[in-house]
């Protein structure tokens, strides 16, 4: 792991201080390896915002897609049957 230098200067109530001490001893880490662990682990509510949209998204596309799959299969089927009425007709003559 590479050596840490830089700091990042961050204000807390003496209550939050105390909590985050109390969370880290818990855990067996300094409360400087505490913070940058919950750092890294943090996902912001906006990606889950988007990820959820994105999937909604899919959801209607998928949607979309199947029926235009179903559509374009009932074609085929009705222009096969017309070609089949259409030979049978000319077999008739």
């Amino acid at each position: 792991m590479a050596t840490a230098t830089e700091r990042i200067p961050v204000l807390v109530t003496p209550q939050e201080k105390a909590q985050i001490a109390h969370m880290a001893k818990e855990s067996n880490l300094s409360m400087g390896e505490y913070l940058r662990q919950a750092a890294a682990a943090f996902r912001a509510p906006e990606d889950e915002k988007l990820l959820a949209g994105m999937i909604d998204q899919m959801v209607i596309t998928t949607e979309r897609a199947g029926k235009a799959i179903d559509d374009a299969l009932a074609f085929v089927a009705e222009s096969e049957a017309r070609i089949d009425a259409q030979d049978r007709a000319a077999g008739q003559r």
